[in-house]
């Protein structure tokens, strides 16, 4: 197995494998209806809907930065609004987010292990994520989605209060 299928390998524990921390994304969200999605469990915190399509909005950036060299924000926007909060939308945005991160996957799987060293984006730019190797986006937007599915597990229990 070369370094780029131990990435995706690690991208898909996160989503929707077998993730060592605990439940991927996926089974996170498996039993999570519209109206808890929507909920604001916590003062101050996001929502679960509000996490999966900050989730969503990242892994296609990271998508397009290996597609075009192009570093910015997410085009839906860091944090992308909710609007319509009804169970069908919320399937749409489950059904986003699985097709986003299969893409995702697709573009990685399309990558050499050569490009790893490559650098996304002319300087360091924290809020963009720009300034460091494709390996670096690559690991990052793994840890990303673990920090947020952590969260999710969080909500989840603070809406059963």
């Amino acid at each position: 197995m070369n370094e780029i299928e131990r990435i995706k390998d690690q991208l898909t524990r996160g989503f929707d494998g077998d993730a060592w921390y605990g439940p991927s994304l996926a089974d996170a969200l498996a039993d999570v209806p519209a109206e808890q999605a929507a909920a604001r469990s916590l003062p101050h915190a996001h929502s679960i809907w509000e996490i999966v399509l900050h989730v969503a909005a990242w892994e296609n950036a990271v998508r397009t930065r290996l597609e075009t060299g192009l570093v910015d924000l997410p085009a839906e926007g860091d944090w992308p609004i909710v609007g319509d909060t009804s169970a069908r939308t919320w399937s749409e945005t489950l059904a986003q987010l699985e097709r986003g991160h299969r893409e995702l996957s697709e573009a990685i799987a399309r990558l050499g292990d050569d490009r790893l060293e490559q650098t996304l984006g002319s300087k360091r730019d924290r809020p963009t994520g720009g300034g460091v190797s494709v390996y670096t986006t690559l690991h990052g937007v793994i840890q990303h989605t673990a920090y947020h599915t952590g969260q999710i597990a969080l909500l989840k229990k603070a809406s059963l209060r």
